[in-house]
């Protein structure tokens, strides 16, 4: 397994400079917004040729969502997402990280009742991954299907949520994100979680029990990152968290030790 990032305030802004940063840190890889993908393409695409540091996923940098309400909206994140599958293609990455929403609507926070049945909610994510699903195979490429927790998104909570959406839909280039900080809120054991997901987890992002860097809270990865190991996962760990400490960089550092020790232990 690879370690990959997401950006930082205190990573350089040049392209160049920040994956070189990246690399000095510990980390094998890049998970770039997918609108500084598309923005900044020809940097992008020179930066990763001169240091040989990948991108290899985008996350977020898109328009609406694809379980949106609003049926416009809908189409823009559908519209967005295939413009950033086309540009993954061109810099060999593998794909992007995709909510059903997030932020949109919980059933734990009022008014508690969504606007959309859970049955209509089904129809317009696989209609939505149907078509994604399409440009992905057209691109070489992946849809990483990311479940949030209750509190972010009432649509897809568990690993078992998405499974079912890409079984009914026969998706053959929709996996799942496995995401320990929202596991360790929605799943009963992450571990076993994993097990029973190991055909379809394409990618996983790293927050610890706080959503802040791995090492700093009290989540067991060891037992999380070992089933990985079991089921044969060989992909990217992406570190998607906040930094807590000063300084942020030498903080963040030591996160990417502590994550490299235990995969060394398991």
């Amino acid at each position: 397994m690879k370690l990959a990032t997401q950006d930082k305030s205190f990573f350089p802004q040049n392209m160049k400079e920040k994956l070189e940063a990246i690399r000095l840190m510990g980390f094998d890889a890049f998970e770039i917004d997918g609108s500084r993908l598309i923005n900044e393409f020809q940097d992008v695409k020179k930066a990763v040729q001169e240091t040989a540091v990948p991108v290899v996923t985008a996350c977020g940098g898109y328009r609406g969502w694809i379980g949106d309400f609003d049926k416009e909206k809908r189409k823009s994140a559908v519209q967005d997402i295939i413009s950033i599958l086309c540009h993954l293609e061109r810099i060999g990455a593998q794909g992007i990280v995709v909510p059903a929403a997030w932020g949109m609507f919980s059933k734990r926070l009022p008014p508690l009742i969504p606007p959309r049945s859970e049955e209509q909610d089904r129809a317009v994510l696989l209609d939505s991954l149907d078509k994604l699903n399409e440009a992905a195979k057209e691109t070489g490429t992946y849809i990483y299907l990311e479940p949030l927790n209750r509190y972010e998104d009432h649509m897809l909570n568990r690993l078992e949520d998405a499974v079912s959406l890409i079984e009914e839909g026969r998706f053959s280039n929709v996996k799942i994100t496995a995401d320990f900080f929202h596991m360790n809120i929605e799943e009963p054991k992450i571990e076993d979680s994993i097990r029973k997901a190991k055909k379809y987890i394409g990618h996983v992002h790293l927050a610890d029990s706080h959503r802040y860097q791995p090492g700093d809270g009290h989540l067991d990865f060891s037992s999380g990152l070992k089933a990985l190991k079991e089921i044969g996962y060989t992909g990217y760990l992406a570190f998607e968290c906040r930094v807590l400490g000063v300084p942020e960089l030498e903080v963040y550092r030591q996160s990417v030790k502590y994550i490299r020790e235990l995969l060394q232990r398991i």
